[in-house]
């Protein structure tokens, strides 16, 4: 197990690279996060690019690694690890940022089945100090092994807040992983939640985990999900990968009915691949436009005071099929038998996917990302998410709905891989 490694120029087409960090003595590499050393605290060069990560062996430890040559190639440092340990079962996955108050670097840890992630310090990314655990004692959250955590600072509405990411396995919101998160105050030592009824998850779907972000993205936050659920990830029909990306998101946060929603939308560079609207009309669109092959955004105005019925569908007769509830304000998914192929588990298929719609605006615009074997339903605001695998035979190229009238439109998507 180790870090691959890939650049991009618009977070879109990537460059893969070769392999940054490989297994070592001290075991395999697991996630961890990134970051530039501008004042050369850790004292391996101004600007060095310091990668930090759990080494995975007997015990899970945290080490460091270094670059400076603008990450073409990584150096183990030789005092590893950083932090030890031998009594904590699960400790992992540091996500490390700068904290200007305190003039210190912060890692977030994740204690896998405690529950927990633990929050500590350091000037030189070498020497590390535990500040406090952040915890809930809310059973809805207890649930699944704490991993990937992130600790994301945002001003919003006028005030200061903190958003502590963390992904659970099992315990999402359908079933197996998912990814939830707490709005919060941080003072450079302690998180603490807002009482609010948690969980609050980032995504619906069931294939949307361990996501990370960038912390020198200037004015907004970008996040990238491993599109897969712990589940089935061994055994998805594909090849010769095992799985894939969801697209890049901006995660911010908003005040949405007097509560702070973290909010998600693709980046903007997606305008850089897209062509021009087209009005959906029912029926087999795909083909018409742009044939079978191709992605494509989708983008549907619908009516949240009528019950209707939404199937994207294809020339095999297979679909996936999501219902508008009023009564509930929730979009459901159906990912049955009927999307495809899903007998390779028999956790894959299901018709639990319920996607709420915050707000009571009779109108909503809702985004479909469709490719050939993920779905990716995020609202227009950003205010809810869905993402889900599929492996019909052929991607979906039509739509057909029932209780209300079809209105929007549609747009092909470039092609970002080889």
């Amino acid at each position: 197990m180790s870090w691959g490694h890939a650049v991009s120029k618009d977070l879109l087409h990537w460059e893969e690279k070769p392999v940054a960090l490989t297994a070592d003595k001290l075991g395999a590499i697991f996630s961890g996060s990134a970051v530039v050393d501008s004042e050369n605290t850790a004292g391996f060069g101004k600007n060095a690019i310091v990668a930090l990560y759990t080494s995975a062996g007997a015990s899970q430890q945290q080490s460091i690694a270094y670059s400076t040559d603008g990450a073409i190639t990584f150096k183990t440092f030789e005092g590893n690890p950083v932090i030890a340990n031998t009594s904590k079962p699960d400790f992992r996955d540091p996500k490390v940022f700068w904290h200007e108050e305190s003039k210190s670097w912060i890692m977030v840890l994740a204690l896998g089945w405690s529950y927990g992630v633990e929050i500590l310090s350091s000037h030189n990314l070498r020497s590390w100090t535990s500040l406090s655990v952040f915890s809930s004692d809310l059973a809805s959250c207890r649930r699944g092994q704490w991993e990937c955590p992130d600790l994301l600072r945002y001003e919003c509405d006028g005030e200061e807040k903190w958003v502590m990411l963390v992904s659970v396995n099992p315990g999402g919101p359908v079933a197996g992983s998912g990814t939830m998160y707490f709005v919060g105050s941080f003072d450079g030592k302690n998180f603490v939640a807002d009482k609010r009824d948690y969980p609050l998850w980032l995504d619906y779907g069931m294939d949307n985990y361990a996501g990370v972000t960038w912390s020198n993205t200037l004015d907004r936050t970008v996040y990238i999900g491993w599109m897969n659920n712990w589940l089935y990830s061994g055994s998805v029909p594909v090849g010769p990968w095992r799985s894939a990306m969801t697209l890049p998101r901006e995660i911010k946060l908003e005040k949405i009915d007097g509560e702070y929603i973290l909010t998600s939308k693709v980046v903007r560079e997606i305008e850089g691949i897209a062509g021009d609207w087209e009005k959906v009309e029912d029926g087999l669109f795909g083909e018409r436009m742009f044939g079978v092959r191709d992605s494509y955004q989708l983008r549907l105005n619908l009516d949240m005071t009528k019950e209707a019925t939404y199937m994207l569908s294809n020339t095999k007769g297979e679909y996936l099929e999501f219902i508008v509830s009023p009564d509930t304000r929730k979009i459901t998914a159906k990912r049955a038998g009927t999307t495809g192929v899903t007998s390779f588990s028999s956790s894959f298929p299901t018709t639990a996917i319920k996607m709420p719609v915050p707000g009571n605006d009779p109108m909503v615009e809702l985004d479909i990302f469709v490719d050939q074997s993920s779905v990716e339903m995020i609202l227009a605001d950003g205010s809810s998410a869905a993402t889900m695998l599929v492996y019909p035979r052929e991607i979906y190229n039509g739509i057909h709905c029932t209780g209300a009238e079809l209105d929007g439109k549609v747009r092909t998507l470039s092609r970002v891989w080889k």
